[in-house]
């Protein structure tokens, strides 16, 4: 994205409002912010299997502000890709503004990640109390991973969640674990939030908020068409490919698979094996 030339369209679904979509009384179905992964080809694909509102990967702010190849490379969209958060890194109020600037016309809202490392605390009422300073400093909502930052696979505490939901009074996405909707749905019930935040579940299956339990071999060709048609890198285009099959593949199907090296490659076993 440049900032002096704006060659992007700007949002024009407001409509799709976030907040209207937390009000609604529905689980709002979120794609997390994943670096490397979240970005507007993953976006355009999950969007196509009911999923309502897209992050960008974590930006540093400071880099997204000081350099235009920085912009470039960092933040990309289109008029289809939209609700959107953009995420940043910052710790610095001032190149935290600049940056917000820089996106507000293409984005329903700025997002600051405070959650890697730091997810909740040992103590809850310390994450209830940052919660609440964060609600009274004006933000629109929050979203909890519920591990602390010790743990990595352990199971997620969503009472915590619950109980952080049940302290404030904006809008709170639960965010750990879901690997399906029905998960999704249980933990949102469980939880009472506004919504639920998946990342590598959407990862494995992209299509899985519309109720699918494994990737459906359209989502692959939907993938392979969406990242053509934007030029993805090669590298990020199998990667993707790589976590989508990961459940429909044998071991010497993997082997063979993630081995290939090129786009051509890709394509030629993708129509030898599964056919358009």
């Amino acid at each position: 994205m440049r900032s002096d030339s704006i060659p992007i369209t700007i949002c024009q679904e407001r409509k799709k409002d976030p907040m209207e979509m937390f009000q609604s009384g529905q689980m709002v179905k979120i794609c997390a912010p994943m670096v490397r992964y979240s970005k507007l080809a993953f976006r355009t694909l999950v969007r196509k299997y009911s999923c309502d509102l897209c992050y960008t990967p974590m930006i540093v702010a400071a880099d997204f502000v000081r350099s235009i190849k920085a912009r470039d490379s960092e933040f990309t969209t289109n008029q289809g890709d939209c609700p959107l958060i953009v995420q940043f890194a910052a710790n610095d109020a001032r190149i935290l503004s600049d940056a917000a600037q820089i996106v507000c016309p293409y984005a329903n809202g700025i997002d600051i990640n405070c959650g890697c490392p730091q997810r909740i605390h040992d103590d809850l009422t310390r994450t209830i109390d940052l919660c609440q300073k964060a609600e009274a400093t004006g933000v629109s909502w929050i979203t909890v991973h519920g591990r602390t930052i010790e743990e990595r696979h352990q199971p997620v505490h969503y009472e915590a969640i619950k109980i952080i939901k049940e302290s404030v009074s904006i809008p709170v996405v639960a965010n750990g674990d879901i690997r399906n909707l029905k998960e999704a749905e249980n933990v949102w019930q469980m939880s009472g939030t506004d919504g639920v935040m998946v990342a590598r579940g959407l990862l494995a299956n992209p299509a899985m908020f519309a109720g699918y339990e494994e990737t459906p071999l359209k989502c692959i060709w939907d993938w392979v068409d969406i990242a053509l048609e934007l030029g993805t890198p090669f590298m990020c285009f199998h990667q993707h490919l790589m976590y989508m099959m990961e459940k429909i593949t044998s071991r010497q199907e993997k082997r063979v698979f993630n081995a290939l090296s090129s786009t051509s490659a890709v394509l030629e076993y993708l129509t030898d094996n599964y056919g358009v």
